[in-house]
Formats: structure tokens, C-alpha cells, sequence
């Protein structure tokens, strides 16, 4: 009588463990997590942290009398609030509008789609004096554009709406770019449902689609506000640079910096930090709710 063959017994969980944990190394392309994550700091830190390190250490070997004296000048602080005002300003302005671009990009077909998809882009590919020299040339008083408000006494370039307008056209693509992949994931079968239930193109909008793409359209604000907190190239020939009226935090430090004033240069830097850092901080929370209350 032939007897069946023995049934192989299942390996024991301590072997059956490691041959998973062996079987997921051996997937990773990339070599383990402590040589990637070594790498990892080691280039933030010479990159990043090492570089904003210095500008604390820097201002703390400053006295705090003489730091608030130089980062809270009366000169410096009007450069803050034209900086962080126009930034906010022009992000606010590129989150409805470019939203509105991504839109059309994403839901409709038109002849030369591709072309406007590319002119999106122009901003990060052209050089920031080039914007600089041309917006300036465009909304001057003598300008395409400017010469149309000139005579009715509003001057759009020498000015702080100069430097929004400026800032707009650098920080257009971060809103666009962010919004547009959450945009193409949405289907349009999600909003035609809440029409045939009876909600309102509005409430589609603000029920609907607003709250999938807050999470996203935060992320924009957030970059093209860091953008042009920090930007100077396209805004210094637009700006007219008149302290108390129309000077950026950036051009203060480059003139403390030529005046041989690092201190005061240090000051300012390191207030324009902490500032960016709180205001990206508060939008991250704001952000990280907004997540948390879409998946609730």
C-alpha cells in the first residue's frame, strides 16, 4: 500500500520573519534606511542647515540693544511690511487666479492648450532680472500698460502694486502646478452627482471641490509666498527703491551689506527668518487641519 508523501512542515515564525524582512531589503533599489537618511542630513545640513546657522550665530554675538536696534529700525521695518504685504498680496491674488488657470487646463480642450500649459512655466525658465528690466518697461508711465493709468493718477510701477504685479508673474506656476494634479484625480462624475442631488454650482464648489483641493492650493500659497518674501531680481528694477515707500527687505540687506554693515545686515536676515519661518509654520498647521478634517 502506497503511503502519501509527507506534508512539509511550515517554517517557524522567527525564520518565516526574516525571510520577509530579506525578501523587502531585496526590493529596495535604493541601499538601506541609515546610509539614506545619513546621506540625507549630511546634505540638509551642508545645504540648509549649516548655511542659517551661521546668520544666528551671527546675530548672537550681537548685544540684544544693538539687534533690535538694527533689525527694528524704523527703515527696516517699513522694508518687512512692504515685503511680507506685497508677498501676501500676490500669493492671494495667484491662489484665485491661478486656480482659475488650472482649471481651465485641466477641464477643458482648446486650441493651443499646450502652448498656455507652457507659458505657465515661462516664469521658472526666464531670468528674474529679464522679468525685472520687462515689467518695468511694460507698466512704467510711458508704458503699454502704464500709459493707460497714468492719466487717471494711479503710477502701477515705482510702487508697491509694481512689486505685487511682479511677484504675481513669478509665483503663478507654484499655485498652478500644486492645484493641477489633484485637479486631473478629481473626476467630473463627482460633481455631477451633487448637481443631480440638487446642490447649487456654488455649493459644488465649496462643498465639493474646495475641500478636496485646500490641502493643495495651501502648498501653492506657501511656496509662491516664500518665493517672493525672498524675491529680487524681477522686483528690484520695478520697485523704485525709496525707503519707506517702495524698499524690499532684500535690497536693505544688499545696502547694509554695501555700507559695510554686517551687523545690521545679520539683524535684518535673521528677522526676515524667523518671520518666513513663522508664517510657513502657521500655514503647515493650517494645512495639516484642513487634511485632517477632509479625511474625517
Amino acid at each position: 500500500m502506497n503511503r502519501p508523501p509527507p506534508v512539509p512542515l511550515a517554517p517557524a515564525a522567527p525564520a518565516r520573519a526574516h525571510l520577509r524582512n530579506r525578501l523587502q531589503r531585496n526590493r529596495s533599489v535604493i541601499p538601506g534606511f541609515g546610509l539614506t537618511m545619513g546621506l540625507t542630513l549630511a546634505w540638509l545640513s551642508l545645504i540648509v542647515l549649516i548655511p542659517l546657522s551661521t546668520v544666528f550665530i551671527r546675530s548672537a554675538g550681537m548685544g540684544w540693544s544693538e539687534f533690535l536696534a538694527a533689525g527694528f529700525s524704523p527703515r527696516a521695518v517699513a522694508a518687512y511690511r512692504v515685503s511680507f504685504g506685497t508677498a501676501f498680496a500676490a500669493a492671494f491674488v495667484n491662489g484665485v487666479f491661478g486656480l482659475l488657470t488650472a482649471w481651465v487646463l485641466v477641464r477643458y480642450e482648446f486650441p493651443g492648450k499646450r502652448i498656455v500649459n507652457g507659458l505657465v512655466d515661462l516664469p521658472f525658465a526666464l531670468p528674474t532680472a529679464v522679468a525685472g528690466i520687462a515689467l518695468a518697461a511694460i507698466y512704467a508711465g510711458n508704458g503699454w500698460v502704464g500709459q493707460w493709468f497714468e492719466p487717471l493718477g494711479i503710477q502701477l510701477a515705482y510702487t508697491p502694486i509694481g512689486i505685487t504685479l511682479a511677484l504675481i508673474f513669478i509665483g503663478l506656476p507654484f499655485i498652478v502646478r500644486s492645484v493641477e494634479p489633484v485637479l486631473e484625480d478629481m473626476s467630473a462624475e463627482v460633481e455631477e452627482a451633487a448637481l443631480s442631488l440638487g446642490a447649487r454650482p456654488w455649493q459644488v464648489f465649496t462643498r465639493v471641490i474646495l475641500p478636496a483641493i485646500m490641502p493643495s492650493l495651501l502648498t501653492g500659497f506657501a511656496l509662491a509666498f516664500a518665493r517672493g518674501v525672498g524675491e529680487y531680481g524681477s522686483v528690484i528694477f520695478i520697485a523704485g527703491n525709496m525707503p519707506f515707500k517702495s524698499e524690499i527687505a532684500p535690497l536693505l540687506i544688499v545696502t547694509q551689506l554695501e555700507q559695510y554693515d554686517y551687523a545690521g545686515a545679520t539683524a535684518i536676515a535673521t528677522v526676515m527668518l524667523v518671520a518666513s519661518f513663522a508664517v510657513l509654520l502657521l500655514i503647515n498647521l493650517i494645512q495639516a487641519w484642513s487634511r485632517g478634517r477632509m479625511q474625517a
